[in-house]
């Protein structure tokens, strides 16, 4: 089996590319510059020299900036930031406060199953968008420290997004490749997704039950608030919901809809400012644009990365010592997945599956058909054939719950990061990775079993 990387491994191209993504990587983790700053100086330096040319960086599909993130991102905060206007956000937080009476970790258990949920179903990255600026308004009326519930809300976002095709962008990339549909997602799964919610909870228990301690004055003087009196405009709430409620249908419905979900994105997002009849201006200030500039230099510099060969070169090492045979991929399996988990807390999980799933798909060409096939239009049998399903699976899991490890293994960290900085809150790369990377490890290990005990 032969693998050739996108810019041939070993050039001077190839080492300059990982040496400024490391650099960068090094940057952000110190936090002694700001990482948006880090990441458009790494983009810059990626094009002048130049590792990608600019209409690649700006431009391609494979190479540059995901501009249906950046625009359903924008989007998104531009509906929220009409929503917060109406009070609904207050309302949500005092109902969600009395359903846990109270109490941070009934609260946190609360925001926890709502968002795995919601992920499943959604993206991960509009359900944080949602829960997000709720989160800080409970934790400012208790009094609390709101950093565990955001920790926790964009890890779960992650873990729920893994049960489903639609829940994280690799998912839909593996199902793409693989032929498989929303019923096999749900099937293979879902199962291990929810027996990892539930340690995923023991855990917060463990690490931050200690912490959330509330006064029971400000308990009992949240459980007395009225939630009806918070709402600041009746009539903007019923139009921010009714067009948010149908933003959310959209974007379950748009594989039929024929629709990008930035596009649905965008379509809400403008009819609701048209509406509304709020100033832009105000609007559009206040969208978390130091969060979306990071997207796009991050973008960029994976996307360097990427077309030099350093993420197929990985992944070919992976495949290629794994030994595959016809009759057994279990240790292919096994790398894949903890292959998949650790790489994807450092660079993006869209681009490396992008780069990964061909890989598998040579493997099964050469294993199942001695290399004479085409790897892009193999039979559905050999897609589906019983040894080569579990490495599909081993794939979405490492590389969704791998995005858990560190602020920018997933969209939906950046985010979460990104709304707490705007109000004030620091979140240390260093505090999310001491929560994060135990996180990865256990989904991990959870996922290895899983994987040894039904299909080994």
């Amino acid at each position: 089996m032969t693998f050739v990387s996108e810019g041939g491994s070993g050039g001077g191209m190839y080492w300059l590319a990982t040496a400024i993504f490391v650099v960068a990587f090094a940057a952000i983790v110190s936090e002694r510059v700001h990482k948006t700053k880090v990441a458009l100086v790494g983009a810059a330096t990626m094009i002048v020299l130049p590792i990608l040319t600019q209409n690649e960086a700006f431009h391609s599909t494979r190479f540059g900036v995901d501009y249906n993130v950046i625009f359903l991102l924008i989007s998104m905060m531009i509906m929220i930031n009409i929503i917060a206007r109406s009070g609904v956000f207050e309302w949500t937080a005092i109902k969600a406060a009395k359903l846990g009476r109270g109490y941070p970790f009934r609260i946190m258990a609360i925001f926890i199953a709502l968002t795995a949920v919601s992920s499943a179903f959604l993206d991960n990255v509009t359900t944080v968008l949602l829960l997000a600026p709720v989160t800080l308004l409970i934790a400012d009326e208790l009094d609390i420290d709101p950093v565990p519930f955001l920790i926790a809300e964009a890890l779960a976002s992650n873990v729920g997004g893994t049960a489903t095709l639609i829940g994280d962008p690799p998912n839909i990339i593996i199902a793409s490749r693989a032929e498989l549909s929303f019923v096999d997602f749900i099937v293979h799964l879902t199962p291990v997704v929810v027996v990892i919610l539930v340690g995923f909870m023991l855990g917060c228990k463990l690490f931050f039950g200690g912490r959330l301690k509330v006064a029971d004055d400000k308990r009992q003087r949240m459980l007395a608030m009225d939630a009806s009196g918070v709402i600041k405009d009746k009539g903007l709430a019923v139009k921010s919901l009714v067009v948010l409620g149908l933003t959310l249908v959209g974007f379950t419905l748009h594989g039929v809809l024929d629709l990008e979900p930035a596009t649905i994105a965008l379509l809400g997002a403008s009819v609701l400012l048209l509406i509304s009849r709020i100033d832009p201006h105000g609007v559009l200030s206040e969208v978390e644009w130091p969060t979306i500039f990071f997207f796009i230099g991050l973008f960029i510099m994976v996307g360097g990365i990427v077309k030099v060969g350093v993420i197929r070169d990985v992944s070919e090492f992976v495949i290629r010592y794994t030994e595959p045979t016809a009759e057994s991929m279990r240790t292919t399996s096994f790398v894949v997945l903890w292959a998949s988990g650790i790489l994807s807390a450092l660079v993006d999980n869209i681009p490396y599956v992008a780069t990964m799933s061909p890989l598998i798909l040579d493997t099964a060409n050469t294993v199942f058909h001695g290399g004479q096939a085409d790897p892009g239009a193999l039979p559905h049998d050999t897609l589906h054939h019983a040894v080569l399903m579990p490495v599909w699976w081993s794939l979405a899991l490492g590389s969704c719950l791998g995005g858990n490890g560190t602020p920018i293994g997933a969209s939906a960290n950046v985010i979460v990061l990104g709304i707490a900085e705007r109000s004030g809150i620091v979140i240390t790369f260093l505090r999310f990775m001491a929560f994060g990377i135990p996180t990865m490890l256990f989904t991990l290990v959870v996922s290895h079993v899983y994987i040894l005990l039904r299909y080994y």
